[in-house]
């Protein structure tokens, strides 16, 4: 591998190029000698969690060139001729590729990638002008269908007015024939002069009635015409427009994978929050959950994806240290959590109980574990409450307590409720 050389920064790339920096520096992250403390622990996560979970360190870690030579050294190890032949390459592996390793036309293979992956932006924007139009004709279309319905509807009630006419004619006429006979009865038992003429009524009066039933017989065959052809009609609309849908969803899919979009940010949770911390108090996020859980099903709940754990502070504290200070109680908590979140990356809140105090002790947070105090005359139990209905229905989010009332009311809410001795079991097996 060349010398490397002073190039742009990491965060002067294309989305695209940066995430395949770390995705190839997180492959080869165990092989690498002399990592900073900040790579050790992302380099024993799982191969498939370490680019998701350890992005952020890996892209400040690169900027020192000494470790990005000795990641190129392990890139180059693991990449064959192929890996990075521009025919068969996309253009973010091959902008990364570049960028890591710096071989002697770097510069300008790190440029022509850039090139590309603009050029593949203006045609993802092609791409939503076409869904639009495609959109656009799939309304055209269904409008189309949804008149030919209504005039077909129209025809068929035509023809149903016409058939109860006839119909109503037939009987008539059928009337009119039984009284014909019944008077040519009559008039053969007075006369037999009167029969002639009855026979020749009835006569006409046969005819008119197969005259009658032709005309039933063709409405009904138009009739029944009309119904296939308008069960027709609207078959072929409904594969026109399932067609329509399945373009739309294909090219949406496209789209998000050539944009590589990343996952959305924030919490529901952070508008409690933000009220919190306007009332004097540190922010947080989550919702309690009913127990019964075991310290292992807790374990399997926090690393579900996107998990949010609640924890009622001083109810945890008070039932594991009850003969510590408060703060001793919170300094022994917090520590112990942090293994605990670094293991499972669940979002992690601890709220205590401040009701009845107007001041706020100073602590020390671990990495990803947020605290919340309660403001002056709200107990935790409320603001529990109050972070789990912030929540959307369906995500995982667990809380700690072994208040009844609390585990009730935010299971009621969709929450997963898990007594404390649970989450103090699973403390001691992570210390």
């Amino acid at each position: 591998m060349p010398e490397g050389t002073s190039g742009p920064a990491l965060e002067a790339l294309p989305a695209a190029a940066r995430a395949r920096v770390v995705g190839l520096t997180a492959d080869v992250l165990p092989e690498v000698v002399r990592l900073p403390p900040a790579l050790r622990r992302v380099a024993e996560f799982a191969p498939s969690r370490r680019a998701r979970l350890g992005a952020g360190a890996i892209a400040a870690a690169l900027a020192d060139d000494e470790l990005r030579e000795r990641v190129a050294t392990q890139v180059v190890a693991r990449t064959t001729p192929a890996a990075t032949d521009p025919a068969t390459t996309e253009p973010a592996d091959r902008a990364a590729y570049a960028w890591l390793v710096r071989p002697a036309d770097w510069a300008a293979t790190l440029e022509e990638a850039t090139a590309a992956l603009a050029e593949r932006t203006d045609a993802d924007e092609r791409a939503v002008a076409e869904t639009a139009r495609l959109r656009e004709r799939l309304g055209q279309a269904e409008q189309a269908a949804r008149e030919q319905r209504a005039a077909h509807r129209v025809q068929v009630e035509e023809q149903k007015a016409e058939i109860a006419t006839l119909r109503r004619k037939l009987g008539e006429a059928r009337a009119s024939e039984r009284a014909a006979r019944a008077e040519a009865e009559d008039a053969l038992r007075a006369a037999a002069e009167a029969r002639t003429g009855a026979e020749a009524l009835a006569a006409a009066q046969d005819k008119e009635v197969r005259r009658l039933r032709a005309q039933v017989e063709r409405a009904e065959a138009e009739l029944a015409a009309g119904r296939r052809a308008a069960r027709h009609d609207r078959d072929e609309g409904t594969l026109r427009a399932r067609m329509l849908l399945d373009t739309v969803l294909e090219a949406a899919g496209g789209l998000q994978r050539e944009l590589a979009l990343p996952p959305v940010s924030g919490a529901p949770g952070d508008r409690v929050e933000q009220e919190l911390a306007a009332a004097g108090a540190p922010s947080a996020t989550a919702g309690p959950v009913p127990g019964g859980a075991t310290a292992t099903m807790l374990e399997q709940f926090l690393g579900l994806p996107r998990a949010r754990l609640l924890v009622d502070g001083y109810n945890v504290s008070k039932t594991a240290w009850p003969e510590s200070s408060l703060e001793a109680q919170r300094t022994r908590l917090l520590a112990a959590l942090a293994a605990v979140v670094a293991r499972t990356g669940a979002e992690t809140t601890v709220v205590f109980d401040a009701a009845s105090s107007s001041t706020r002790p100073v602590v020390h947070t671990p990495r990803g574990v947020k605290v919340v105090f309660s403001p002056e005359g709200v107990i935790a139990d409320d603001v529990l409450r109050d972070l789990v209905a912030a929540e959307p229905r369906g995500r995982v989010v667990v809380v700690v307590s072994s208040d009844r009332e609390v585990a009730r009311d935010v299971a009621r809410a969709g929450a997963r409720s898990v007594a404390s001795e649970a989450l103090l079991a699973l403390l001691a097996r992570s210390s």
